[in-house]
């Protein structure tokens, strides 16, 4: 059984940032990238690991992106330690299948975020005022329509611990200038509508995800992970049933569990019960097995 690795230790590199998942360590000209098995829920990170998720969050990143180089450069470099920089194979044990090599980028100051189906805070939304994330929609719509059409719904990037919050594509100029905004919204629907085309040819529905953008010298480039079960919703299409929430292949199946506690959403985590670890590790994986097979 591969270990849990909650937290990396690498002393000889440079460490520059830990956040939700991910350690990030500055190489010099590139970054390494691990992510670990830590998962957080309403922005707060639980107490224990989910079995071997580091290893899927890298593998169904690295197979999208390949499969959208002709739309976006990505910051993906290598995924193999023996392709790393000698200074990191001392750490081969934490690092195999879980790490990134990459390209530095400027980051903006927003995260992408594309819907296709009415979920989540969008369904919460929509029921108390017609709308989604101030968009309106038509009457009607039940929990987990497709949506008319695909909507891009940008968000701020809060700092750990914190909410993030949806912002207007004005308020989205307002950060990143008219070009950047248009070209951002563009290739992230652009992204998700080819992802979601693919994925339904292996049985799953992409409900909404999450993207992250960068400048390299002055040019957009992907970057963070790509549509992984942490920053997307994967509904099963053959149990697909409008009306109601979706069996799912992500991190809403803890979500769901939480939201039966008597819990704040706020730090101290809860305690997960054994079968909530081993369930919410077992979604993960079934995520990718089914893209990759």
């Amino acid at each position: 059984m591969t270990p849990i690795i909650t937290q990396t230790n690498c002393p000889e590199l440079n460490l520059v940032n830990r956040g939700k998942v991910r350690d990030i360590y500055d190489l010099g000209e590139h970054l390494l990238i691990v992510a670990s098995d830590r998962i957080s829920a309403f922005d707060v990170i639980m107490d224990v690991g989910i079995p071997q998720k580091g290893y899927v969050l890298t593998q169904i990143s690295k197979f999208w992106f390949e499969q959208m180089t002709d739309l976006v450069p990505h910051h993906l470099i290598a995924t193999e330690v023996n392709d790393f920089p000698a200074i990191t194979h001392q750490y081969r044990d934490q690092l195999e299948g879980r790490s990134m090599l990459a390209r530095k980028a400027q980051p903006l100051p927003v995260e992408c975020i594309v819907r296709g189906y009415l979920s989540g805070s969008g369904w919460k939304e929509y029921q108390q005022l017609g709308s989604l994330c101030s968009i309106p929609l038509p009457a009607g719509l039940v929990q987990s329509d497709k949506l008319p059409k695909t909507l891009f719904t940008p968000s701020t990037k809060a700092e750990l611990g914190e909410h993030d919050e949806n912002i207007s594509f004005e308020q989205t100029i307002d950060l990143c200038g008219l070009e950047t905004a248009e070209q951002i919204s563009d290739i992230s629907i652009k992204i998700y509508e080819r992802a979601r085309d693919l994925a339904d040819k292996k049985g799953l529905i992409i409900a909404d995800t999450k993207f992250e953008f960068g400048l390299i010298d002055g040019q957009l480039i992907w970057i963070d992970e790509a549509l992984t079960p942490d920053s997307s919703r994967f509904w099963p299409k053959d149990q697909y049933h409008p009306g109601s929430a979706q069996p799912s292949f992500d991190k809403q199946f803890l979500r769901d569990y939480l939201e039966t506690l008597d819990w704040g959403k706020q730090a101290p985590a809860p305690e997960l019960p054994e079968e909530i670890v081993r369930k919410t590790g077992e979604k993960y994986l079934e995520a990718l097995k089914r893209l990759t097979a």
